[in-house]
């Protein structure tokens, strides 16, 4: 059977946690950060999990990187 390949997007946006879950970033905080508030840019800046809906898809294109 062949190696599993990694999607590197998925790799270079998506980080494991401690406990085996997967993080990712808030969007919107890349331009037009002037009309944004500090509160709502504050808030932007920490990472979140993924919803449990995602968590199939996501793990699929992490491949090999999932399970170490």
């Amino acid at each position: 059977m062949p190696k599993l390949k990694t999607r590197r997007s998925a790799a270079k946006r998506f980080k494991k946690s401690a406990s085996g879950k997967i993080k990712r970033h808030h969007c919107n905080k890349s331009h037009i950060l002037t009309k944004k508030s500090s509160k709502r840019k504050r808030h932007l800046r920490k990472a979140t999990l993924i919803s449990d809906a995602d968590a199939p898809n996501v793990l699929r294109m992490l491949g090999g990187l999932a399970k170490v």
